[in-house]
């Protein structure tokens, strides 16, 4: 058996997803800083995209980096449509979805990414429902609220990704603290519910590189 990876090389190869984004600008920035993946709100929030005004940001994003449609709810045949007409490679699944939805899009060539809560009851293992990581949220996704790492009933495994209230100010600590596999950020790089500023995500990445380095 291997030895497990150093904490060096976790924060190296930490994951980080910009998500809500709907300006070329700040795509442009994402990837520049330094991104592992751009998310497209495709279902109801202040961030939501059409698929269609979707498509023209994902064509921004280079190889490499994911495009991470985002859906709650919807049902699989509007989501495979809209996350092809966007032009997404990776899915995230983020309404308690079962394990049989990761299977029916798996064999549509997509990558997954499966998003709850501390308090949702869902297994905390990534790849419990066959995705290819776990997003851990506030029970209120997208609203900036930040969850308590005493409320998680047991620890996460896998490729998890911590978010929720995440921002410049506090991914630093949130990722000494919790050693998640990836982090995600929506909302802490936004002059207002639903506007992203540039340089928030600007700010939010070159303290993410000043870990990796």
């Amino acid at each position: 058996m291997s030895d497990p990876p150093s904490e060096e090389l976790q924060l190296h190869h930490l994951y980080v997803k910009v998500c809500g984004l709907r300006k070329p600008e700040e795509v442009e920035a994402a990837v520049a800083g330094g991104a592992s993946a751009v998310g497209f709100i495709l279902t109801t929030s202040p961030r939501r995209l059409s698929p269609a005004e979707a498509r023209p940001l994902a064509a921004l994003v280079p190889p490499g980096v994911a495009k991470v449609a985002v859906f709650r709810g919807e049902p699989l045949e509007e989501v495979r449509r809209a996350a092809t007409v966007a032009g997404a490679d990776t899915i995230q699944l983020h309404g308690g979805e079962p394990p049989e939805a990761f299977t029916a899009l798996r064999a549509d060539g997509f990558r997954l990414i499966r998003a709850t809560s501390p308090e949702s009851g869902d297994p905390l293992t990534a790849g419990a429902y066959g995705e290819d990581m776990l997003i851990i949220d506030s029970p209120r996704p997208g609203s900036g609220e930040r969850w308590s790492p005493e409320s998680l009933p047991e620890q996460p495994t896998g490729s998890w990704v911590l978010s929720g209230g995440l921002s410049p100010d506090n991914v630093v600590d949130a990722v000494t603290a919790l050693r998640p596999w990836g982090v995600d950020v929506s909302s802490g790089v936004e002059s207002s519910r639903g506007v992203k500023d540039v340089g928030l995500i600007e700010k939010f990445l070159t303290g993410v590189r000043g870990m990796r380095s």
